[in-house]
């Protein structure tokens, strides 16, 4: 039997971080460190390397407790990673006391991951930021740039106190 541990920090801290940041401001300071990530990149071994208005970038390197059971990566990891990136993307373009949430994802799958596929980037990036509903799109893919995944997606955006 193998096992894995992992560690996180409080997600309300999180939370209450990205609620007295802009967007991108908040995920500047969390790749700095100065401020943690979400703690579902804990859970899966992802982590945002990159951001800047209205783009970001996640690293993943897919492992054994990824598996599914026909001895492949689950495409959860791809569709949370995909997930993740068009959504984030769409964070980086809010201002202070807007938030939002996602409403559709699409995801295409193109090859499988396995072990072997090693160190991903998951690439995220808006199409269009706008006031109520944004739209993104993102790619995952290998060192080498080789295509696994992409996802388009929906996002509701709204005032924190809604």
């Amino acid at each position: 039997m193998k096992t894995h541990t992992i560690s996180w920090s409080d997600p309300r801290a999180v939370a209450e971080a990205a609620r007295s940041l802009s967007g991108l401001e908040f995920f500047q300071k969390a790749i700095a460190g100065e401020l943690p990530f979400a703690p579902i990149g804990s859970l899966l071994g992802f982590v945002m390397v990159e951001a800047e208005n209205g783009r970001v970038v996640f690293a993943a390197t897919p492992a054994e407790y990824h598996f599914n059971p026909i001895g492949t990566v689950h495409g959860g990891f791809a569709a949370t990673l995909l997930d993740s990136a068009t959504a984030c993307a769409v964070h980086t373009t809010l201002p202070l006391g807007k938030a939002y949430t996602t409403l559709e994802l699409k995801v295409n799958y193109v090859r499988p991951i396995t072990l072997q596929t090693g160190p991903m980037r998951c690439i995220g990036q808006v199409i269009h930021p706008g006031r109520r509903v944004a739209t993104s799109e993102a790619r995952l893919v290998d060192a080498q740039g080789k295509l696994y995944a992409h996802a388009t997606s929906t996002c509701l955006v709204f005032d924190l106190e809604e």
